[in-house]
Parts: structure tokens; C-alpha cells; sequence
């Protein structure tokens, strides 16, 4: 497998440091809110990962953290009138309900910031003894001058660097650089505190990842995830002190996401084109935002539209009723007694070929920086040709279930979840066999009459050769 590595700049060969294992970190939530599109793309993308290392066989040990403690949570908390905790556990809670919805697997270990606050202070202190960090009047900070490759991620030279490249880089006179960051941040009136060598209070954004990506996976890591806009400063100051502090390479490979857009435009709450998950769910369902996200490549940049989102539930169900069909097909031959008569031809021929280019090409595409736009084209191959044999009453059903069985546990690769589980109420049964009586008789007035009925439970009917087939609507 290949990884366009952001630190080169180029696409790698991916070699893990221990053989069958891959350890990873990707920044988690900052929780004040609801998570918004944009940090989905993340979750959902790099959970992707992960079910790909582990469908290759990979054991994949998964950290992603929670910040619960930061300016805007403060912020926001103090105009409740909340404590910080209480709205960290609140949006917690939040969290898992979409990311649980977006089929997120959860992680080996995710832990809160704030529970590693010994692990952050001993970082700290090992950069203040080495004389990478020094205390200032408001906090103790991390001298970039003295990291020597400091820059190395996102390519800024640290002559030019603006100390409003990010609106997380503080701007103050007690420091020595104007890119030196924050590690420890002395405490305010109003604000949670924790004691310290240096004097009572909270730590820094930068440095809460790098301590709890060594305490849960050591000094150097495979991978390390994250947006494109956490290059610099974030990713950049993490690899500074933590390799400060260990003196050891700190990851192997970057992966960083492109941005998405809405409607061409970037996303920001004051032009009003902000839109949670939560939002987005009124109308779509998440396996059709997962389905969306997905459909890009990863390091692409994607539109967010309400016409794609549509587009994309169109797909979503475009396969779905492929599966659905072979099944009703298989299902309904067991029960008519069909009896197959299986001679080789062109339409067996040409499926089995479509169910081994497909499974050949999402791998290849996945292992090519984990394009899963065109996996999921390859899979799109395998549906066209599976609908028109399905048609055919030449094609056994064993293979039409095999292409079935490639379709969905490749998808399932993905994340992305095929069959729905789905209980036909017996009112829409009693109703589908009154109207093929109806149809019999030739009432077809009546039988018009059943089907709108049928319709207000939410299903459809459609007659098929092998009888009358039911779907949600």
C-alpha cells in the first residue's frame, strides 16, 4: 500500500515499524458543539483507514482524542453558566450519537486531555530541563528557535512566519519568538486550573496530543492523521516538542484531508453556510453522508451541495436495490421449485469476470493513498453488470449471491452498510395479497387503490416475473 506522505510530499510505501501492526492517531473533536461536516470528513475518512488495515489483516491500534479544554470551550461554558466539565461530557454524549450513526467504529483508546494532564506536565518539564521551553509571564512556551528543523511538515521558513497564521497561535510580548507556542497557560479568573512546577494551570492546545499519542502509542508512531488546516501550526509544533522530548523520529507518515466547500464557497458560521451533521440529518440519512464523503478522494477538495448529497442517496439506493433484487430472485426460486440449467455462457462469463475485476480494482485503488472513489467506481462496475444478469434466468444464483456477497462485504469495508435491516409490517403484507387477488380478478381500479395504501406505510410494490416485490419506500 501506498500513502502520500505530507512530511515528503510524495506517495510512500507503507512499511509499519512492527510487522502486522499499525499504530495510529488522528485529532479528535474539540467538544463545544454539535460536529459540523467539516470535521466529519476526518472521522469518516480515517476510520476508513482503519477498516482497510484490518480487512489487509493489519492489528490497528486507533487513538483519537477529545479536547475538553480550550479558549472556546471556556468561553462558551462561562456564558452558560456551566463548568467546562459539564459541557465537555455534554457534547461527549453528542459526539457518539452521529459518529456512532456514521458507523464510526470506536477507537482503542480516546482518551480526554484532561485526563492526562501528569502525562502533559512530564513533557513539560522534560522540554523546560532540556532548554527547548522557558517560562514567561503568562505561561511557559516552547522556543521554536531552538529546534533546528522546525518547519520541516509545512515547508515555512521561520523568518517568515506570521504569528497570525492560525487563530490559535497567541500573540504576546512575554515571548521571546512570536512563533513560540504555548505549552502551559497560567490561570485566568474564571478558568480551570491544574497544579504545576511553574504555577496553577491549564495546558496548551499543541501539547496535549503529542502526550497522550506517546502515552497511548509510544515515542515514534506509523501514522498521524488530521485536516489539512492542522499542518501549521498544530502538526507542526507537535513534532517539535515531541521530538524534543524524545529525541526519536515522532511519525513515519502524515495523511492530511482536503476542506470541503459548501456550495463553492468555504464553510464558515458567519456566512451562514455552517451546517452540523446533526443539521444534515433531518433530510439525508448518514449512511448517505458517509456515502458522500467517500466519494471523493480523501486529499481532494470536496462541494458539499444539497444536489450531491441527493446524487448521492440516488447511488446508495441505486445499489442497495441490486442486492435486494438478487436476493428476492434466489429467494423466490427456492420457493417456486425453479430449476436452474446451468450451461456456460456469455452473461455467467462476463459476471464472474465483473465480480473479479472488482474485488482486483477496489484493492488496487485502495492501496494506491486509499483512493476509495475509485474502489467505489469499481464496485459501481459490478452492480451494471450484475442488474442485467439478474435478468436472466441462465445466471445460477450462486453466483448471482456471490456478486452480491463481493458488493457488500467490500462496502462494508468502506463503512458503508448494504443491507438494511427491515421489518415489513403484516398490514403491507395483508394489503400486497389483496391486490394481487384484486389483480387476478382484474379490478385493477381496486388494485390502484391498495398500492396507495400500501404507500402511506412508507413502502411500494412492484411487480416482477417472479411475483410481487416489496420495498421501502
Amino acid at each position: 500500500m501506498k500513502i502520500y506522505n505530507t512530511l515528503i510530499r510524495e506517495k510512500q510505501e507503507f512499511v509499519p515499524l512492527v510487522e502486522g501492526e499499525v499504530r495510529i492517531y488522528t485529532c479528535g473533536p474539540t467538544v463545544y458543539n454539535y460536529f459540523h461536516i467539516g470535521n466529519a470528513r476526518p472521522f469518516i475518512t480515517f476510520d476508513t483507514l482503519r477498516r482497510y488495515l484490518e480487512y489487509k489483516n493489519y492489528k490497528v491500534i486507533y487513538v483519537q482524542n477529545f479536547t475538553d479544554i480550550d479558549d472556546k470551550m471556556i468561553n462558551q461554558a462561562n456564558a452558560e453558566g456551566i463548568t467546562v466539565r459539564e459541557m465537555a461530557d455534554r457534547y461527549i454524549r453528542e459526539y457518539y450519537i452521529d459518529a456512532d450513526n456514521l458507523n464510526i467504529k470506536r477507537s482503542t483508546f480516546q482518551p480526554r486531555a484532561t485526563d492526562c494532564i501528569v502525562d502533559i506536565l512530564d513533557m513539560i518539564n522534560v522540554l523546560v530541563n532540556k532548554g527547548y521551553a522557558y517560562v514567561a509571564e503568562d505561561g511557559v512556551y516552547f522556543s521554536v528557535e531552538k529546534f533546528e528543523t522546525y518547519g520541516k511538515l509545512s515547508n515555512f521558513n521561520l523568518d517568515e512566519l506570521e504569528a497570525g497564521a492560525s487563530e490559535r497561535v497567541c500573540i504576546n510580548e512575554s515571548k521571546i519568538n512570536r512563533a513560540d507556542f504555548a505549552l502551559w497557560k497560567f490561570k485566568k479568573e474564571g478558568e480551570p486550573s491544574w497544579e504545576s512546577p511553574w504555577g496553577d494551570g491549564r495546558p496548551g492546545w499543541h501539547i496535549e496530543c503529542s502526550a497522550m499519542s506517546r502515552k497511548y502509542l509510544g515515542d515514534t508512531i506509523d501514522i498521524h492523521c488530521g485536516g489539512q488546516d492542522l499542518i501549521f501550526p498544530h502538526h507542526e509544533n507537535e513534532i517539535a516538542q515531541s521530538e524534543a522530548t524524545t529525541g526519536k523520529p515522532f511519525v513515519n507518515y502524515w495523511m492530511h484531508n482536503g476542506f470541503i466547500n459548501i456550495n463553492n464557497q468555504k464553510m464558515s458560521k458567519s456566512s451562514g453556510n455552517f451546517f452540523t451533521i446533526r443539521d444534515i440529518v433531518q433530510k439525508y440519512s448518514y449512511e448517505v453522508i458517509r456515502f458522500f464523503i467517500l466519494s471523493s478522494h480523501y486529499r481532494s477538495p470536496i462541494n458539499f451541495s444539497e444536489d450531491l448529497l441527493a446524487a448521492s442517496q440516488v447511488a446508495l439506493e441505486r445499489i442497495r436495490n441490486c442486492v435486494n433484487n438478487n436476493t428476492f430472485i434466489i429467494d423466490n426460486r427456492k420457493k417456486t421449485g425453479f430449476e436452474e440449467n446451468i450451461i456456460a455462457n456469455l452473461d455467467i462469463q462476463e459476471l464472474k469476470e465483473a465480480i473479479a475485476k472488482a474485488k482486483t480494482e477496489f484493492i488496487a485503488s485502495m492501496d494506491d493513498d486509499l483512493n476509495t472513489a475509485d474502489a467505489m467506481a469499481a464496485l459501481f462496475d459490478l452492480v451494471r453488470v450484475a442488474n442485467i444478469a439478474s435478468t436472466k434466468d441462465n445466471v445460477p444464483s450462486s453466483i448471482l449471491n456471490e456478486a452480491s456477497t463481493i458488493i457488500i462485504v467490500l462496502f462494508g469495508v468502506l463503512g458503508i452498510k448494504i443491507i438494511q435491516e427491515e421489518t415489513i409490517p403484516s398490514e403491507v403484507i395483508a394489503l400486497v395479497v389483496d391486490r394481487v387477488n384484486a389483480k387476478n380478478e382484474k379490478n385493477f381500479a381496486l388494485a390502484d387503490e391498495i398500492r396507495k395504501k400500501i404507500g402511506d406505510f412508507g413502502f411500494t410494490v412492484s411487480d416482477t416475473p417472479a411475483g410481487p416485490k416489496i420495498s421501502k419506500i
